[in-house]
């Protein structure tokens, strides 16, 4: 399966949601999709998305947060799996695409690539206790709608094809992206009577 196609069916779900996408291809194909305002692009830091969506999510009780990073992400911040599983925060879903490829930084093979590491199995061991491993559209949408239905951290590890997006490239920049989602926070902060909707989001 390919990334764009998970994308596709979970988009309709990401409406009311709180959404921190890692650089490159998902970025784009999440934006060609159609941008909204909660998502959030998280350029020029790779590892990273989940660092924040943590952060989001812990600060934001009330929001459902979801993070869709990336096998060479995860790989470069792997103490996030230890770090979520410490502060389980019932809030956020943790999407991670697997395409055993560094596909947005040089289409490298990572180190997923031989099926020696595996992400799930770490997320496991590091204390998550619902982690999904899915490589058909039908098991990625089952696992999405049980993570997003509980109460409880999930993780789901999509094995997808290392393909990427016909090209790069968005009608909009970090900081005025960074402006806007803050300003959705915000808005939704007055909405459920929460006094400083300014420290939502870390500079």
């Amino acid at each position: 399966m390919e990334r764009r196609q998970c994308l596709e069916m979970i988009y309709p779900e990401l409406e009311d949601r709180l959404v921190v996408t890692i650089m490159g291809a998902c970025a784009q194909e999440l934006y060609d999709l159609g941008h909204r305002d909660n998502f959030f692009y998280l350029q020029h830091a790779m590892g990273l998305a989940s660092s924040i969506g943590l952060g989001l999510a812990l600060h934001r009780p009330e929001e459902r947060v979801v993070v869709l990073d990336g096998d060479g992400s995860v790989l470069m911040n792997l103490g996030t799996f230890a770090t979520l599983a410490r502060y389980r925060p019932p809030n956020l879903v943790h999407v991670v695409f697997d395409n055993g490829s560094l596909l947005s930084t040089g289409g490298f093979d990572s180190q997923t690539t031989s099926g020696v590491t595996d992400l799930a199995g770490i997320a496991r061991a590091a204390g998550i206790e619902h982690v999904a491993a899915v490589d058909t559209p039908m098991a990625f949408g089952e696992a999405m709608i049980e993570a997003f239905e509980r109460r409880a951290l999930s993780v789901v590890v999509a094995r997808v094809a290392a393909v990427g997006p016909d090209h790069y490239g968005m009608d909009l920049h970090l900081p005025e992206n960074a402006f806007r989602f803050r300003r959705w926070i915000g808005g939704r902060g007055r909405t459920h009577g929460i006094c400083d909707p300014q420290a939502s989001v870390a500079h």
